[in-house]
């Protein structure tokens, strides 16, 4: 398998991870304070991080590369998590697919930005058309949504874009499960003074589904998703890899139906479809 394939298949592993992380999102939100879930997350996660960095005698990232372990701190591990677990406080899971649509572009944009790529101006066109295939399903499923829910869904898509830009651009030097083991690294003594501040009082009054929740999202959407996720970036390229991106809500619907016997309504069939050819054809021009 060349190195170009093998990064799709990689991506694709991470957006089958990804998928889970909003309704758990939405889940945990509802017994969590969105502080202290965004905290404690990356502090679990960072705890396996550090050991594996620890086992595996890994050496610390040059100086030159503080600022994008940083942005990458900022955008994936604090940013993302934070505004969309306060914006699910105003939302609908389902209504946030429809800024998920938007992800794959922000990654493509910031792509071009930090990572040097070039897509072809064919690429836009079927990304754009992905993305609005994605918002277009979501908004005919309902959902209720707020302004300031909309809001935090937007910037939490760009600071995400920019979060996973630069962390595919890192990986090609430093490997992707190091970059967000770093990231992971540099937010911890934040992350654990802001847990120990949100700390609920009453832990016992928290359901298995939102440990259940907690656990997902500190250990799969926080750290495993990423080793995928990033080194398909790097080994793909972020612009054509990041159009995977749009597969993640129907992933997350179809899982929902497997697993909790919902069903599975025909337009999402054939608007997955749609998605498919999109990214099959971003794939060709990216």
């Amino acid at each position: 398998m060349d190195d170009r394939l093998a990064g799709w298949a990689s991506g694709m592993v991470g957006v089958a991870i990804f998928s889970g992380s909003l309704p758990a999102t939405r889940v945990a939100v509802g017994q969590f304070d969105p502080l202290f879930l965004t905290s404690a997350r990356a502090v679990i996660a960072a705890g396996l991080a550090g050991l594996c960095l620890a086992l595996l005698k890994q050496s610390r990232p040059l100086r030159s590369d503080a600022i994008s372990v940083v942005i990458v701190a900022v955008g994936v591990v604090i940013g993302f998590p934070l505004l969309t677990a306060l914006a699910l406080q105003n939302m609908t899971a389902a209504h946030s697919i429809i800024y998920i649509g938007l992800l794959p572009v922000s990654t493509a944009v910031f792509g071009m930005l930090r990572g040097g790529e070039n897509p072809r101006p064919a690429f836009w066109v079927f990304s754009l058309l992905g993305a609005f295939t994605v918002a277009g399903f979501a908004a005919s499923q309902g959902g209720s949504g707020s302004v300031q829910g909309d809001l935090l869904m937007f910037a939490a898509i760009l600071i995400c874009g920019l979060g996973y830009a630069e962390g595919a651009a890192l990986s090609r030097r430093l490997g992707g499960w190091q970059v967000i083991s770093w990231a992971l690294m540099l937010s911890l003594p934040v992350m654990t003074l802001l847990m120990a501040l949100t700390m609920p009082t009453d832990l016992k009054s928290v359901t298995v589904s939102g440990w259940l929740s907690l656990g997902y999202v500190a250990v799969f959407s926080m750290l495993v998703g990423f080793v995928f996720w990033y080194r398909g970036l790097a080994l793909g390229g972020i612009a054509g890899v990041g159009q995977l991106q749009l597969m993640q809500p129907f992933l997350g619907l179809a899982l929902a139906g497997l697993v909790l016997k919902e069903p599975v309504a025909s337009s999402m069939m054939i608007c997955a479809a749609v998605v498919v050819m999109c990214v099959a054809a971003t794939k060709r021009f990216a």
